[in-house]
C-alpha cells in the first residue's frame, strides 16, 4: 500500500511540474503592429515575426494598418491581450482610440519594443516621442528636443539647432556597449560587428533614455555624423518598460536583408523583447555570436 501510495504522489508531483514546466513556457502573446512605413514594412514585418516566433517565446498576432491616405478610423486596436507590442510603422495618424489605449497600455506598464523607422513616426504626438525618447526626419528640429550623443564617458544633450535624423551609406559597423550588467546584455559581448546597416545619427528627442545599451561610431568616412551614437537604449516612461533599437534596415527582399539576418540583430532584438515583456533574460548567448572583427548571419532567421 505504502508503495503504491509513493507512486502516486510520484506521479502527481510529475505532472504537477509538467503543468508548472507548460505554463511557464507558454509564448508571450505579442501585436505587431505594421502596414505603412517609409522602410521595406512587406519585409520587415515577415521577418520580425520569423525572428520572434521561431525562438519558441513569442505567439505574434499582426496588426495591419489601411494604406496611407486611406481611411485609418476603423484602424482601432485593442492592447490589453498583449505582453508586448512590437512597432514597426511610420505612416498616417491613428484613431485617436487606438492612441489613447496605446498610452494607457503603456502608463499601465506594458512592454514596447520599438523597431527602427517606428522612431520615425508621429513627430507631432509628444507622448510617442517620449515612448521613443528620440526620433528622427519627418519634419524634426531643435524643437523636438536635443541632439543625444555618447561623448567623453558620458550621454550629451546638444540643443544645437538643426534637423533631427539622418545616415551615411549602409556598412558593417561596430556596437560598443555601455551597460554590460542590463538583462538584455549581460553575457554579451561588449563590441561587435554588426551587419551592413543604416547607421542612425543626429537623432532628437526628448531623451528620456535609462540605460544606454549600446552606441556606434558614425564614420565621417560613410557620410556619418562624425560622433558616437546611441542605437540600442531602453527608455524611461513610466511603469512600462520600453526597449528601443535603431538596428535592422529591411532589404529588397526576405532572403537578401543583411541588416536584420545579423545574428547580433536578432538575439538583442530576441532578448529586448522578452525583458520589454516580462523584466527578466532566459535566454543563453548563442555559439554564433558576431565577434568584434567578425560578423555573423543567420539567413534562415532561426
Amino acid at each position: 500500500m505504502r508503495k503504491l501510495f509513493r507512486q502516486l504522489a510520484l506521479a502527481m508531483i510529475i505532472c504537477m511540474g509538467l503543468a508548472t514546466f507548460a505554463w511557464a513556457g507558454k509564448p508571450i502573446k505579442t501585436l505587431l503592429i505594421t502596414g505603412q512605413n517609409n522602410h521595406n514594412w512587406p519585409v520587415s514585418h515577415v521577418v520580425l515575426e520569423k525572428i520572434l516566433e521561431n525562438s519558441g517565446l513569442f505567439e505574434v498576432d499582426l496588426a495591419v494598418s489601411p494604406a496611407k491616405g486611406e481611411d485609418m478610423s476603423g484602424f482601432v486596436l485593442d492592447f490589453e491581450p498583449y505582453q508586448l507590442v512590437v512597432l514597426d510603422y511610420n505612416g498616417d495618424a491613428w484613431p485617436k482610440e487606438t492612441r489613447d489605449r496605446f498610452l494607457a497600455y503603456a502608463e499601465q506598464g506594458g512592454g514596447i519594443v520599438v523597431y527602427h523607422a517606428a522612431d520615425n513616426a508621429f513627430a507631432d504626438w509628444p507622448e510617442y516621442n517620449r515612448i521613443c525618447a528620440l526620433g528622427g526626419w519627418e519634419n524634426r528640429d531643435e524643437k523636438a528636443g536635443p541632439y543625444v550623443y555618447w561623448q567623453g564617458g558620458a550621454l550629451v544633450r546638444d540643443d544645437s539647432p538643426g534637423v533631427g535624423g539622418s545616415h551615411g551609406k549602409q556598412h558593417q559597423y561596430v556596437l560598443n556597449g555601455r551597460k554590460m550588467d542590463h538583462p538584455v546584455t549581460a553575457g554579451l559581448p561588449e563590441h561587435w560587428l554588426h551587419g551592413q546597416d543604416e547607421l542612425y545619427d543626429r537623432m532628437r528627442g526628448p531623451g528620456n533614455i535609462k540605460d544606454l545599451l549600446y552606441t556606434a561610431y558614425s564614420e565621417k568616412s560613410t557620410g556619418g555624423s562624425g560622433r558616437e551614437e546611441p542605437l540600442i537604449f531602453t527608455v524611461d516612461y513610466g511603469k512600462a518598460r520600453i526597449f528601443h533599437t535603431m538596428l535592422g534596415h529591411a532589404g529588397e527582399t526576405v532572403e537578401n536583408s543583411p541588416a536584420m539576418q545579423c545574428v547580433g540583430f536578432q538575439v538583442t532584438l530576441l532578448r529586448g523583447a522578452e525583458w520589454a515583456a516580462t523584466g527578466r533574460v532566459t535566454q543563453s548567448v548563442p555559439s554564433d555570436f558576431p565577434t568584434e572583427h567578425q560578423s555573423t548571419a543567420r539567413k534562415d532567421y532561426r
